[in-house]
């Protein structure tokens, strides 16, 4: 498949799941993983502030990448704090051994492989509502037509957050981000179960769960539900990659 190609299936897929039921947190690693995918970066994230100010981590392409917005939220330093508290994008940021930016973020980045990152606000009429993270294993520049489809992503970003509809309350908008939010720590309890009973790692435990439940049309958040309170059972599963067949929908 093009690039083209997959920038189009990706809008359209997107566009098919902003339903009112939709799921925030596998359409934003639907993002993550097509950032990767389409831009050349080698992981990808998204970060979202809950109602008060308080980043938290929702999305990734990676347990990699999910491990850096975890410590950029706990040294409260890093691009994706950055980005957020000015809403101005950081791109084509190069991390070195003496980048006196990040003290305490840049060590462990290199340590993990990664070399530059670019980050980019989710912000919609002026109110930013948390970030979309890029990180390369190599230096170099990201090209104009890279950035333009990374900010093209975090635009659907934040149009999915926000839901279809022109204008958001306070009140309806904090009981989206907090539900998101909520809806991460369910999802990560389930990943640990999984991963514990199949004797595998995070991410394989993630692609099982987000695979079972886009085969079943179903929520991520309640297959991974069903699995934290044990109405699911874990061997119910599907196996990795495996689709339901054309007779079975």
């Amino acid at each position: 498949m093009t690039r083209e190609s997959l920038l189009v299936s990706t809008l359209v897929e997107l566009a098919d799941n902003l339903v009112d039921n939709y799921d925030i947190i596998d359409i934003l690693t639907l993002l993550s993983d097509r950032c990767v995918e389409t831009i050349d970066a080698s992981s990808a994230g998204v970060m979202l502030a809950r109602p008060g100010g308080n980043l938290q981590y929702i999305a990734s392409s990676s347990e990699s990448m999910k491990a850096l917005e975890l410590f950029q939220i706990q040294v409260n330093e890093g691009p994706c704090v950055d980005c957020y508290a000015t809403g101005v994008a950081i791109v084509n940021h190069e991390l070195l051994d003496s980048d006196e930016t990040w003290p305490n973020f840049t060590p462990r980045a290199i340590a993990r492989g990664y070399r530059s990152v670019h980050c980019l606000p989710l912000r919609l009429r002026g109110q930013t509502i948390g970030a979309l993270n890029l990180f390369r294993s190599g230096v170099g520049l990201l090209s104009p037509e890279d950035v333009m489809v990374a900010q093209g992503f975090a635009d659907v970003a934040t149009i999915a957050i926000l839901q279809h509809q022109s204008s958001l309350s306070a009140r309806l908008l904090n009981e989206q981000l907090n539900f998101a939010l909520n809806s991460r720590i369910v999802i990560e309890q389930a990943k640990g179960m999984i991963s514990q009973s199949a004797h595998c790692d995070m991410d394989l435990a993630f692609e099982r769960l987000r695979g079972h439940a886009r085969n079943h049309n179903v929520r991520l958040t309640d297959v991974a539900s069903r699995i934290v309170e044990g109405t699911l059972d874990l061997g119910e599963l599907d196996p990795p990659h495996a689709k339901k067949s054309a007779s079975s929908k």
